[in-house]
């Protein structure tokens, strides 16, 4: 399994870490997903976005006190990054590179929102820049099931894009959406290796309160959703980087939403405990 640390070993020469950039640009889609809630990872989500350089100073204090020395990777990671005109990302992507400490810039997407113009004119930047697309499944009655608003082809035609302009892409994957079982989600990730991606990130389905998926858990309703145990989770998780690419960077297997919005599954584990989890046989 290549680890996101050896692919940014491979593009870089000091410690990099992530610093999230909230630029409050909205979503095409209009947040329509079932399970979406920004606010489960921008805690400032609906707010008026703070000046980059001032994001970006916050963000390296707060990583001073744990780490000696490393740079970072702006990552415009709320919403659809993209949701703007090319003049204006090219301005955020400019301010953010213009920090010395800055290494490159991470961008979060939807395979619907990467235009021709915007993958030519950030080969212009002087840093690196990194896609990051929302492909969240490869079947397309998941997609249409959780009111995602693209298919399985968006995703495959937007990341050859990226690829083919030189530009370095991973998707996201969402393991446990409704209607799916394990195989299926084995699927997605057999069906990634057949796209030009450096890069992979996985997440188990979190219900958050204020999505519509969540409302229907409230309700007791059936959600036809895999209740996995760390356990189980983590089993399933052995399995995909047995079928993952090897030179495909896998980056991470779990999210952490805020514990007041966080519904379903209380696994009371942090996302570090989780990867020691990964290390340990599975009990047959």
């Amino acid at each position: 399994m290549k680890t996101y640390a050896q692919f940014l070993a491979e593009h870089f020469s000091s410690k990099i870490r992530k610093l999230p950039i909230d630029t409050a640009l909205g979503c095409p889609h209009g947040g329509r997903c079932t399970y979406c809630l920004n606010a489960a990872f921008s805690p400032d989500a609906g707010k008026a976005a703070r000046p980059i350089a001032e994001q970006l100073e916050r963000g390296k204090r707060f990583f001073a006190g744990k780490y000696q020395s490393c740079r970072y990777l702006a990552y415009f990671q709320s919403y659809t990054s993209t949701n703007a005109p090319t003049s204006a990302l090219m301005e955020m992507f400019g301010e953010a590179m213009a920090d010395k400490d800055v290494a490159g810039v991470a961008v979060s997407t939807r395979p619907d929102s990467v235009p021709d113009e915007l993958l030519a004119a950030v080969k212009s930047l002087p840093k690196p820049v990194f896609f990051e697309i929302g492909a969240e499944s490869s079947h397309d009655a998941t997609l249409r099931r959780v009111n995602r608003g693209h298919t399985w082809a968006d995703t495959a035609d937007t990341v050859a894009r990226i690829a083919a302009a030189g530009i370095p892409v991973g998707i996201h994957l969402i393991n446990g959406l409704p209607g799916e079982d394990e195989a299926m989600m084995l699927e997605s990730a057999m069906k990634a290796n057949a796209l030009p991606i450096d890069s992979i990130k996985f997440h188990h389905l979190q219900i958050l309160r204020g999505t519509p998926l969540g409302q229907a858990f409230l309700r007791g309703e059936e959600l036809d959703v895999i209740h996995f145990t760390p356990e189980s989770y983590a089993a399933l998780c052995r399995r995909i980087t047995d079928v993952v690419r090897r030179d495909i960077a896998i980056e991470r297997f779990v999210a952490e939403a805020p514990r007041h919005l966080l519904l379903s599954p209380k696994w009371g584990i942090k996302p570090c405990d989780f990867n020691l989890m990964l290390t340990l046989p599975t009990a047959d």
